[in-house]
């Protein structure tokens, strides 16, 4: 089974290649076909299969021969890697459907955020549909319902945390895409994991933000793939990171 998911992760990785690339553009998902992006040369479907296409064709476009980019296969393999994990952390269970929906949600936000710094709205709110479908499938409505309560929380602190950073660093201190980005992360960790998954995004982010300033470059920094790969990583070590919470101040469920 763990074989299966793997390839399947990498199949979903390389249809999210396409998403990534062409949703921020506006641009078909259907048409053209899978194609080289510098000499729009359509690939066959023996130059199509990921990550052993990329190794056969030596990196390179048959029609052309200039380099492919290392995104696509790289992106074909963390998705496969994330989905296989995910199925030895949780086995079959709802745990792995919502761990498998946020490990398509990382892919994506790694490729859009980081090329375009974007976060889709399509990805957020397909992604909060599922996992509301899944909470009630696997629970009740009830329990979904207080599960969108606890989004709704997360979202409120991370919106009222962009406007004290607008008001101190006189701009945009946090992109749209960011705040609702926190919606689907009190929809799965609830109150207390929803806090801990902010302050482990902002160190996680914190190495790159330094390099950033030591560069002197201004801009906007790309805080999603930060976001959710906390969400993920908070996600899967919930009860050690509840735990943890429980020792040091006594936080109770």
């Amino acid at each position: 089974m763990i074989y299966l998911i793997f390839i399947f992760g990498l199949i979903m990785g390389s249809f999210y290649n396409v998403l990534g690339i062409r949703l921020p553009k506006k641009k078909s998902i259907v048409k053209p076909g899978s194609h080289c992006p510098k000499c729009e040369h359509t690939l066959s479907w023996y130059e199509n299969i990921p990550i052993i296409s990329y190794l056969f064709l030596l990196g390179k476009c048959k029609a052309c021969k200039k380099q492919i980019s290392i995104m696509y296969p790289a992106i074909e393999l963390l998705t496969g890697i994330l989905f296989a994990t995910s199925y030895l952390l949780f086995g079959m269970s709802e745990n792995l459907l919502i761990a498998i929906v946020l490990v398509s949600l990382l892919v994506l936000i790694f490729i859009t955020d980081a090329l375009y710094m974007i976060i889709l709205d399509e990805a957020l709110i397909f992604s909060s549909i599922l996992i509301f479908v899944v909470k009630i499938i696997y629970n009740d409505f009830m329990y979904a319902l207080i599960s969108v309560g606890y989004g709704i929380f997360i979202f409120g602190l991370v919106y009222l945390l962009m406007l004290l950073g607008n008001y101190l660093f006189k701009k945009e201190s946090l992109g749209g895409g960011d705040i609702k980005l926190s919606f689907v992360a009190g929809l799965v960790l609830g109150p207390y994991l929803g806090i801990f998954y902010l302050a482990l995004a902002s160190f996680l982010a914190f190495p790159y933000a330094v390099f950033v300033s030591i560069k002197n470059e201004d801009g906007m920094l790309p805080f999603g793939p930060f976001l959710v790969t906390s969400l993920y990583l908070c996600f899967c070590n919930s009860e050690m990171i509840m735990e943890f919470l429980r020792r040091l101040i006594g936080v109770n469920g």
